[in-house]
């Protein structure tokens, strides 16, 4: 008889774990109990060990408790042979990037899941979630994913994109890493590289601007004292205004002038930044500006905190955004 997994279940908050009657606001709950009492066949696919971390609304989820929860999971992997981290939706994945970046050469699965309503809800989604999540941590791949929806996700590829619905997370650039309906069915695994080790360091003063027609330049250019790094969110291909007084051109010269080093991903939800192609993108690339390609908003910018944390160099900074480090994005 086939030995049954361990699987250490990390619990850090979110709808899935909270309580209340509707319209009353929903609140964090026992989630311990709900868990057995609602699922027990998870018992049955692994031996699950039960560790709260945090129980919060994941809009309070911020970079110190990324680092913290990236350590808990490195201490911990050792002794089992996975884990499932359960949070809430709306900033899972940017805690799945992060956790991409500071969980080196993993040889086991990091699998994070939720839920768009309570799990003690009649209509819950969170049971089949949680259900997928553990079958993945047993047999999927050694990355740090994101389940949901039946799905398998890179979690440093995934988006939020529907508030009302059980298919909340798309993978816009990157095919899903799995697939569980009737049958389960994983792509071909990313191969770690180098042994298993925890970077948990990340610079917290970088800021994502979003680009919008007629945004202020000198509101802008307010946002860059104290910087260390700059996202923009572009329009199309990386274009922002260029002409006249509303030109953000002097946003960039300033940012090279103090050393901040400025990535520009897009607004668009498909495909890569080339910053080539249009005029705008030409001037952004002659000041410096550092190519997103076809990276997330929420990637590039933990990347950034992540790349930032551990060099100073300018060469070094712009070698690492450049690259794929941990599948983040496409590179020829």
């Amino acid at each position: 008889m086939a030995r049954r997994k361990r699987i250490l279940m990390l619990h850090t908050g979110g709808t899935l774990a909270m309580e209340g009657k509707r319209p009353q606001p929903l609140y964090p709950a026992d989630f311990e109990h709900t868990l057995r009492e609602q699922v027990p066949e998870l018992a049955r696919i692994a031996l699950i060990e039960f560790e709260v971390f945090s129980n919060i609304d994941s809009s309070d989820m911020r970079p110190m408790l990324w680092s913290k929860l990236a350590e808990r999971i490195h201490v911990r992997l050792p002794e089992v042979d996975g884990v499932v981290v359960t949070h809430g939706t709306d900033t899972m994945a940017w805690t799945a990037s992060a956790l991409s970046f500071m969980l080196r050469g993993l040889r086991k699965p990091v699998v994070l899941t939720g839920s768009q309503r309570p799990l003690g809800e009649v209509r819950t989604d969170a049971r089949l979630n949680l259900i997928d999540a553990v079958t993945a941590a047993t047999t999927g791949p050694s990355e740090v994913c994101i389940c949901f929806d039946s799905r398998l996700y890179r979690g440093n590829r995934s988006r939020k994109i529907k508030i009302n619905d059980y298919d909340a997370f798309e993978s816009p650039n990157f095919p899903p890493l799995g697939t569980l309906g009737v049958d389960i069915v994983y792509g071909e695994a990313r191969r770690p590289k180098g042994p298993p080790r925890v970077m948990p360091r990340l610079e917290p003063h970088v800021f994502l601007l979003g680009i919008f027609p007629g945004i202020p330049p000198r509101v802008a250019r307010a946002i860059l004292p104290g910087l260390r790094g700059l996202v923009i969110q572009g329009f199309g291909a990386g274009n922002f205004p260029v002409e006249g007084e509303a030109s953000l051109l002097p946003l960039f010269d300033e940012a090279r002038e103090r050393g901040i080093p400025t990535v520009m991903v897009s607004q668009a939800r498909c495909n890569a930044v080339d910053l080539s192609l249009y005029e705008a993108g030409a001037a952004a690339l002659q000041r410096g500006v550092i190519s997103g390609g076809d990276m997330t908003p929420e990637t590039a910018l933990v990347k950034l905190m992540h790349v930032l944390g551990y060099e100073k160099d300018p060469a070094r900074v712009r070698a690492l955004l450049e690259a794929d480090l941990v599948g983040e994005r496409t590179t020829a």
